[in-house]
């Protein structure tokens, strides 16, 4: 059997309304004034006051959502239709509302026409505004007052939630200004009180989660930090640098960053644009050093030698130092090399990370004895060339 074309009683909007006040408010407006056959309204002021709840809205407005009639609500309010006297429909999901006046399709200088009111008992089920001993509306819902607090009540059930009682007292003030900025009236603060603190709690949880997240996550550099596998691979297959270069760089790159106390997710990629850059200004250095010859006794590092100290902040004056005997332990050997610019900044490096190591590892005196000690017996007690050949450190 096939289903009617028209399901359900259509909503009717008059066209030349419509064209007025534009069509969602012209929809929204025979919704209400349709349903307000069921309601028994509540004279107020000189108004009908009635109230709707979701339990009626939405199944009679299924194409919207609360925020749809919120909004379409308001704009029916600026536009001298509607008085409102709820808080935001998606917040409090009711509307307490009475008609004022409408235009006609007549010319705009006529007198607007007023709408009609019902006042027909309401079906059984159907909510009903209490009338209480009073007449007016507003027995049952106020603004709130400049010096509102929760009672005890509503404290010990946003407290069974497990929410402290200074976070609860803290959200109050705001609370209070919100509200009396709104000028809007509640039958019950205390309640909307404790929903905002429960929905500001949540909040509060969620940002704390993502906090602590970044603080295990971030980490600082440490003495015993080495680049992963991973950023090893990139580095000799893809770029194709050497696995000696890249443990030589290892501990010039703790020692910048732990002197810093940064913290980072990306040490691997810090890293590995670190050894890049010297990488390309070290190959660059011994492109054109390649005959085989011993040391000249004047002999100097190239600038692109102290350029790679520079960027792996190694202090030049330090290299300067050692550079004398350096030359006069390879005149002594008589060797030859195609590079002394190699040689000379591995002499440095390894110095540069042997000295770093004795300052980290000792304190107050014996520290500052060591290190002299260390600086005045560099070629007594332990060649250059085994200090070049030797790469203990690195591992």
């Amino acid at each position: 059997m096939n289903k009617p074309l028209i399901p359900e009683r259509p909503i009717l909007v008059s066209p030349s309304l419509a064209a007025q006040i534009g069509l969602e408010e012209a929809t929204l407006l025979s919704v209400l004034y349709d349903l307000v056959h069921s309601i028994k309204a509540v004279p107020s002021q000189g108004n009908h006051w009635y109230e709707l709840y979701a339990e009626q809205l939405t199944p009679a407005l299924p194409f919207w959502n609360d925020f749809d009639i919120q909004r379409v609500s308001q704009n029916l309010r600026a536009k001298s239709i509607l008085q409102l006297q709820s808080a935001p429909y998606g917040q409090c999901q009711q509307l307490i509302f009475a008609f004022t006046t409408i235009p006609t399709a007549q010319d705009q200088g006529q007198v607007l026409q007023a709408l009609p009111i019902y006042t027909s008992n309401p079906p059984p089920n159907q909510p009903v505004i209490s009338h209480n001993t009073s007449p007016q509306y507003t027995t049952g819902s106020s603004t709130i007052a400049p010096h509102w607090q929760p009672d005890s009540e509503i404290m010990a059930r946003i407290a069974q939630s497990s929410i402290p009682e200074d976070f609860i007292r803290e959200q109050i003030p705001e609370f209070v200004t919100f509200w009396r900025e709104s000028g809007e009236k509640r039958r019950s603060w205390g309640s909307t009180f404790m929903k905002t603190v429960t929905r500001n709690w949540a909040k509060r949880r969620s940002q704390d989660a993502w906090e602590n997240n970044q603080k295990e996550t971030e980490t600082v550099m440490d003495s015993g930090w080495t680049p992963s596998q991973d950023a090893v691979d990139i580095m000799t297959q893809q770029a194709n640098i050497n696995i000696s270069f890249i443990e030589d760089a290892i501990p010039e790159f703790i020692l910048y960053w732990s002197e810093r106390g940064v913290k980072s997710l990306t040490w691997n990629s810090k890293f590995i644009q670190h050894v890049r850059r010297q990488w390309n200004r070290f190959t660059s250095a011994i492109e054109h050093d390649s005959d085989p010859k011993i040391i000249a006794e004047d002999w100097q590092p190239s600038n692109d030698v102290y350029d790679i100290l520079k960027m792996a902040n190694i202090d030049i004056t330090f290299a300067q130092q050692l550079l004398p005997e350096f030359i006069l332990f390879w005149r002594d050997n008589k060797q030859l090399y195609g590079s002394w610019n190699t040689k000379f900044l591995q002499h440095i490096k390894y110095h540069w990370a042997k000295r770093h190591a004795l300052t980290t590892n000792n304190q107050g005196t014996a520290n500052e004895g060591q290190q002299t000690a260390s600086r005045t017996s560099r070629t007594r007690d332990r060649s250059i060339a085994e200090d070049l050949n030797d790469r203990s450190w690195a591992t």
